[in-house]
């Protein structure tokens, strides 16, 4: 697949764009001090990555100059973004609650301006199957995938399975930072996962999906347009929790070694997958390059993380946009919505 195969319009009205010229970001105002709200915490898995998130995003705003309020929000338990005089949410909430549509909702009921996707485009990118079933739709390739039900007859799993022969990986449908997620090089590898993650209660589903062996990349999103790409290399089975966000090992190469059209393809790609389920703002999609050279769309982030170990924030480095930067642009971002 080439650069020009991924700006071939799309029959979701939300990648009708994919592949016209980005539009120009909007610029930080320095003068203007906001009352902002940031989110972080929450019930997730991801909980302590978003405190850490939160923390961060919370700095830079000051650093700006904005009067920031920092809250741990959870279902029970809403009443931030009831305070008087906010000027915007910064949601830096990871994971179910926060990634999945309902603070953006909460925040809509509000009229309160957010950064980042809205309620709906954020639940299509939380569940993997309905991103991958929009990717494909948009002319996108990933790789084959089955979702194996709790209460599905041995036939039916054995069934669904063999569509999907090992290697393979095993992953929940709707969570991030590779929580759960077990590749597996034999059938008793799979179905050791299956029982485990289909019968301790905590997922009613699970998606098997092929597993790619290659290159690892990452495209980040601001303001429609396509940030530097990023390899990740780990010397971990894979890119999981431990080597996104504790090991020091774990090389981020920006702007690697690539052909000029490859490079060019894997931002048109990530473009394209960011309009596909209608996000805004910013957002990172995660890719593999197969051996026929041809990325393989895995998940679009819509709040990725703004730790030390972070790709956007890196990636928007390498750009010229510093951490501080980048978060007052999300901010005047999320503002011009409610002037506009």
């Amino acid at each position: 697949m080439d650069a020009t195969s991924t700006n071939r319009k799309c029959r979701n009205a939300g990648c009708e764009h994919a592949g016209e010229t980005p539009a120009t970001p909007i610029a930080t105002s320095a003068k203007q001090v906001l009352d902002i709200t940031v989110l972080c915490g929450g019930p997730s898995s991801e909980r302590d990555v978003s405190l850490v998130s939160g923390q961060a995003v919370s700095q830079a705003l000051r650093n700006l100059g904005h009067s920031v309020t920092s809250a741990d929000i959870n279902p029970a338990d809403v009443s931030a973004l009831d305070r008087k005089g906010i000027d915007v949410v910064f949601i830096a909430l990871h994971g179910a609650f926060g990634e999945s549509g309902e603070v953006q909702q909460l925040c809509e009921d509000r009229h309160l301006p957010y950064v980042g996707s809205g309620p709906k485009a954020s639940a299509i990118a939380m569940d993997k199957v309905a991103s991958k079933e929009l990717f494909r739709r948009c002319g996108l390739s990933t790789p084959n995938w089955v979702v194996i039900d709790s209460g599905m007859s041995d036939g039916q799993r054995m069934a669904m399975l063999a569509e999907v022969p090992p290697p393979c990986v095993c992953k929940p449908i709707a969570s991030g930072s590779s929580v759960d997620v077990v590749i597996c090089p034999d059938a008793a590898t799979r179905d050791a996962a299956l029982a485990r993650l289909l019968g301790n209660g905590a997922y009613s589903s699970v998606m098997v999906e092929s597993f790619i062996r290659g290159r690892e990349f990452t495209v980040g999103v601001l303001a429609e347009e396509a940030l530097p790409v990023i390899e990740v290399r780990t010397n971990r089975e894979f890119y999981d929790y431990f080597a996104k966000y504790e090991d020091d090992a774990t090389q981020y190469l920006v702007n690697p070694d690539l052909p000029t059209l490859m490079d060019k393809t894997l931002k048109a790609s990530a473009l394209a997958a960011h309009r596909s389920l209608g996000c805004r703002d910013f957002s990172r999609v995660d890719f593999m390059l197969s051996a026929d050279g041809v990325p393989q769309a895995l998940e679009v982030n819509t709040i990725p993380g703004f730790t030390g170990h972070s790709l956007l924030p890196k990636a928007a480095a390498a750009a010229g946009i510093s951490f501080d930067q980048l978060c007052g642009r999300l901010v005047q971002l999320a503002l011009a919505r409610k002037n506009g």
